[in-house]
């Protein structure tokens, strides 16, 4: 009951802190605070069609950070989520345009998905291996592989895969429709979309929480030594987590280019990679706060939209209140561990 208590107390106070700043910006640009407020909720929960494009953000969100708790366990930060998006979709692309596909869509489409994971998993794969091997910290490669990535789809959108007659960065050609993810024409939500990413998280509860390979990434991201002198190998470890993490990031890459653009894009991402990676930090790596702070996330992104057209505020605001609720979180955090430790001097 003390634990609901006090996590319920830092929600409010997070909640207060991110309302405050957002305010104070808002007063200083010149704009109404309450009518900013009313179109942010508006635009992403104002109609079904709204809370579609909604769930259509949260599904890829929920999907990288459902991986990404899994590298959190073992202490690594997998900033090459990115890559490992773009890799999924970069895959995905490969089996979407084989002749055979149209002939058999269903087949091609379940294969497709295959891919997707392969590639981000794949990619994922040799970040964990610089870091194994070559020591190579896991920031410094995933980010140079996030580059890769994004040059590697610039080239096929440029070059073996542009488009007949012309090339630009309106991507490759649209896949043919027999090949989209089932979707519902009225809201364009693939609920295959929604089905997987909720077994994703169910997964991943199950696999952190209750199974062996679970207890043995925490072990080892509490205390490698002492992992080891149990018998535990890191370096195996990790790899695996990082086959998950980018499994996960390449099945989102997967969603995006076959239920979403219907297509390969040099944006396939939309930075949804970063954004898990604070959707996991503020979860305090909670799997069942993960899709909440998701939602939270993915209605901002889609609210702010509004912003330019209604009040004439440009809609980067939207960053600035993920910003400030980061640092709030942050804080919030901060005054904790510094209670704990208060407390722990204290019964000294």
């Amino acid at each position: 009951m003390r634990i609901i208590t006090r996590y319920l107390i830092e929600g409010i106070l997070a909640l207060f802190a991110v309302l405050l700043s957002t305010t104070i910006i808002l007063l200083v640009s010149g704009a109404p605070p309450f009518a900013a407020y009313y179109y942010l909720f508006n635009g992403s929960l104002g109609s079904w069609t709204k809370l579609a494009q909604v769930i259509q953000v949260w599904v890829p969100l929920t999907l990288c950070a459902s991986g990404l708790l899994y590298t959190f366990r073992i202490d690594l930060w997998n900033i090459g989520v990115e890559g490992q998006i773009m890799l999924g979709a970069v895959f995905t692309t490969a089996v979407l345009r084989i002749d055979a596909a149209k002939s058999m869509p269903i087949l091609f489409i379940g294969l497709s998905l295959a891919a997707g994971i392969f590639g981000g998993a794949l990619w994922a794969v040799v970040a964990g291996f610089l870091k194994t091997k070559g020591g190579v910290n896991e920031i410094f490669a995933g980010l140079g592989l996030n580059f890769v990535g994004q040059g590697i789809i610039l080239w096929l959108i440029f070059g073996p895969w542009r488009r007949p007659g012309i090339a630009s960065m309106s991507g490759t050609e649209l896949f043919s429709q027999k090949l989209w993810l089932p979707f519902d024409p009225a809201l364009r939500l693939s609920p295959v979309g929604l089905i997987l990413a909720l077994a994703a998280l169910v997964l991943t509860a199950l696999f952190l929480r209750h199974a062996r390979m679970g207890l043995n990434l925490k072990a080892i991201g509490n205390n490698r030594d002492a992992a080891m002198l149990f018998g535990l190998k890191p370096d195996r470890y990790m790899i695996i987590a990082m086959i998950f993490a980018g499994g996960f990031a390449g099945l989102a890459g997967s969603v995006q280019a076959a239920g979403v653009y219907h297509r390969l894009l040099p944006a396939i991402s939309s930075n949804y990679g970063y954004l898990a990676l604070l959707v996991v930090m503020l979860s305090n790596y909670n799997i069942w706060i993960t899709p909440l702070v998701a939602f939270f996330f993915a209605c901002l992104n889609v609210g702010s939209i509004q912003l330019p057209m209604m009040l004439q505020l440009d809609s980067s605001l939207s960053g600035v209140i993920q910003g400030a609720f980061v640092l709030a979180a942050l804080a919030i955090y901060a005054w904790r561990v510094r209670g704990k430790l208060t407390g722990a001097t204290a019964q000294r």
